[in-house]
């Protein structure tokens, strides 16, 4: 496995077609690692990281195996933004024929999923602690089985609206990993950035809304493992929307 690294150094701060490399997140890291978080960050980090992600490993953005990757030709499911990993860990334990790549920036929240990973003996679950979009680079094409995308940066201000998640380069990108007929789930309690998916997915060809009732959007999926951040909100009082796309 690749050691953990940064999203894009310097010399690759540029997309393809000059425009600026914005980030979708905030900050990359929080208050200071304690021991065991820090030497978990060092080894098992290491041994569960994705190898050609870096871009100083993989310039080409050649595409990576995920046979070798899982050790076999099972489904692999994408997490965008894990958070602590509560989500992650869950579907992992669930589903251990499947293989569960998680990508997150914020490096307090891979260290705090490393510790509830450890003692689990899953080893279904492979780490890329930086941005998803490097990896959805290399991923090959039609490859993930399903993608989630829960409670991401709402940005909520308009100057700010260009750093959502939900945008139709990085919709592209997923398009293009996603196998046909794949599921994209997307959770948020945030209205307008409801609106917002809504739009985009609308205006993309490669994906179609399933839902057919209120109910759809409303009510959690059936394994749905509620998140840290979720639960708070709930009693905050905000209203959890769940959105589920089909992959044409």
């Amino acid at each position: 496995m690749a050691k953990p690294s940064d999203p894009k150094p310097t010399d690759a701060s540029r997309r393809d077609d000059g425009a600026p490399w914005r980030n979708f997140y905030g900050r990359r890291r929080g208050k200071k690692l304690r021991p065991g978080q820090a030497e978990r960050m060092e080894t098992t980090l290491a041994e569960i990281a994705p190898a050609g992600v870096s871009w100083e490993d993989n310039p080409d953005r050649a595409p990576i195996d995920l046979a070798a990757l899982f050790g076999d030709g099972r489904d692999v499911w994408l997490e965008i933004g894990f958070g602590a990993g509560e989500h992650m860990l869950h579907q992992a334990a669930r589903n251990p024929d499947v293989g569960i790549i998680g990508c997150e920036p914020f490096i307090n929240g891979v260290a705090a999923f490393l510790g509830k990973m450890s003692g689990e003996g899953l080893d279904n679950v492979r780490v890329h602690a930086g941005d998803a979009r490097d990896l959805m680079a290399v991923l090959p094409e039609a490859s993930i089985a399903r993608a989630f995308l829960l409670y991401p940066d709402p940005w909520p201000k308009a100057r700010h609206h260009r750093r959502r998640f939900v945008c139709r380069e990085n919709l592209d990108a997923l398009a293009r990993a996603l196998k046909p007929g794949a599921v994209l789930r997307v959770a948020t309690d945030i209205e307008d950035y409801v609106r917002h998916t809504l739009e985009a997915m609308a205006a993309h060809p490669a994906f179609t809304w399933t839902a057919e009732r209120p109910a759809d959007w409303r009510e959690p999926w059936q394994d749905w493992h509620r998140t840290r951040y979720e639960a708070k909100e709930v009693r905050e009082g905000r209203v959890p929307h769940y959105l589920t796309f089909r992959r044409r």
